[in-house]
């Protein structure tokens, strides 16, 4: 993963700062050339003026061929003495007539056309040596126009180009300077998330291999401090929910061991000779309700699976919400006074209507009131009142019996989790509970003080004009 950020970090980044750089220093070297060049023909240029001006001022001497040749030579000389520009002088025909040294490969006159060459035309050209060399070319005329001679001033271009080469050095190391600034603080930035980044990875995938005891060091303050916080945390969600689970398949297991060994023995003492009606009666009896008691867990993990899953399909119509409550009363009162507990339910006269399942509402009142009995101790009083407030009808369904600690409050609708592992139950039952009411845009609320007893509030919203439309449609 770090070669990768790593990589792309150079291809993304890196690359287009080396190509802006790049382009910096070419078009450095560029106006550098530029300058050094313009200054080597701003040179030849003054030389050719003071050529033209020099001329202006010997055209005094009576004899104008002895003028020009005086002339010539002494320029020739003179620029010669002082100037390391080399100058040629030609006839109007474009030959050599004089220099200003001797060259071994003569600077060849362009054969410039005289009559368009009177401002003055510059060209540059490569020796046989391999130097560069600019020349400018002039012409000069006497006052009358005639012409005079023709003057080639030449430089070499070495020094130009020595001063350009130290330029674009100078700008090129001043270019790697300027990405060793950028690049090496960069890398040490990205080794402190490319590190804690592999780390990660490496305790992301211990965990998925069912190592949930791993942890990540905390290195940073930051975002990737949080990450590691966050992937901490998810270990030890994992951890418990794993646990959850495995105390969940044992609880089933054991749920249903029990009913299983109930049937089988009944059936196994049944089958011997021929049982007496009273405990084939009781043989019977016991089979049926372990029976159904089979067949109501499963149907709780037949439900869990579908809330997992997201296929829970619910028949909403308008629904009597106390028909649906006394009927889980009837269901269980029996049970109640069997185990010598207590309902105490004033039934209110009329509520109004609600957008139920009626099935699944039912199904969520018989959850809550079967727990009220397990958890309720012999003698113990199971409480049910219905009231409205605003638009809501609360049905609070209170026991006197053992409570819920505090710690295991917060947890006691999640999914597997079982407060008390001493009473019977799969402990997903409250989970489908609360998922039930929520889709019924409803609520579960738990309420539970240890050794004082419990409270559950189911609230569901009233039938209202838009939901009445809803059923028309």
């Amino acid at each position: 993963m770090g070669k990768g950020i790593v990589k792309r970090w150079v291809f993304n980044y890196l690359s287009i700062t080396v190509l802006f750089l790049v382009l910096i220093i070419f078009a450095a070297a560029y106006a550098v050339r530029m300058y050094y060049y313009d200054g080597v023909r701003r040179h030849l240029q003054s030389l050719g003026d003071e050529a033209l001006s020099s001329y202006s001022e010997s055209e005094n001497i009576s004899d104008y061929e002895v003028s020009k040749a005086l002339w010539l030579s002494d320029y020739l000389v003179s620029v010669g003495k002082k100037e390391s520009v080399d100058v040629a002088a030609a006839d109007e025909s474009g030959s050599v007539i004089g220099s200003t040294r001797s060259y071994e490969e003569k600077i060849s006159i362009p054969g410039y056309r005289i009559e368009s060459a009177d401002e003055g035309t510059f060209r540059t050209d490569t020796l046989s040596t391999g130097e560069r060399v600019m020349s400018y070319s002039v012409v000069i005329r006497d006052g009358n126009g005639k012409f005079v001679t023709q003057l080639v001033f030449s430089e070499l271009l070495t020094q130009a180009d020595s001063k350009v080469m130290i330029a674009i050095i100078v700008l090129v190391a001043a270019a790697v300077l300027l990405l060793a600034s950028f690049v090496i603080p960069c890398l040490l930035f990205m080794r402190t998330i490319v590190k804690p980044v592999r780390e990660l990875r490496a305790t992301a995938h211990r965990i998925a291999q069912g190592d949930y005891e791993t942890r990540v060091d905390r290195m940073y303050d930051d975002e990737i401090g949080e990450l590691a916080d966050s992937i901490n945390h998810m270990a030890e969600e994992i951890k418990a929910s794993d646990s959850m689970k495995n105390d969940f398949i044992s609880s089933v297991s054991h749920e249903l061991r029990t009913p299983l060994t109930a049937i089988k023995g009944w059936a196994e003492t049944m089958s011997l000779g021929e049982p007496d009606s009273a405990t084939m009666s009781k043989g019977l009896g016991i089979i049926i309700n372990e029976s159904e008691r089979l067949t109501g867990m499963v149907e709780e993990l037949l439900d869990f699976s579908r809330i997992q899953s997201g296929r829970m399909i619910l028949a909403m119509d308008k629904t009597d919400l106390l028909a649906e409550l006394g009927e889980a009363v009837y269901m269980l009162r029996e049970r109640a006074a069997k185990e010598n507990k207590h309902f105490v339910y004033d039934e209110p006269e009329s509520m109004p209507p609600v957008l139920a399942d009626k099935n699944r509402l039912r199904q969520v009142f018989i959850n809550i009131i079967d727990n009220a009995l397990k958890y309720t101790p012999v003698g113990g009083v199971i409480g049910i009142d219905v009231r409205r407030e605003d638009d809501m009808i609360k049905v609070v369904i209170s026991d006197t019996g053992c409570g819920i600690n505090e710690k295991d409050l917060p947890r006691i609708k999640e999914k597997f989790y079982k407060a008390n592992k001493t009473v019977r139950g799969s402990g997903i039952g409250l989970a489908v509970a609360d998922e039930i009411m929520t889709l019924h845009k409803g609520s579960l609320e738990i309420e539970s003080k240890e050794d004082v007893g419990t409270t559950v509030t189911i609230s569901i919203p009233v039938l209202d004009r838009d939901d009445e439309e809803i059923l028309k449609s």
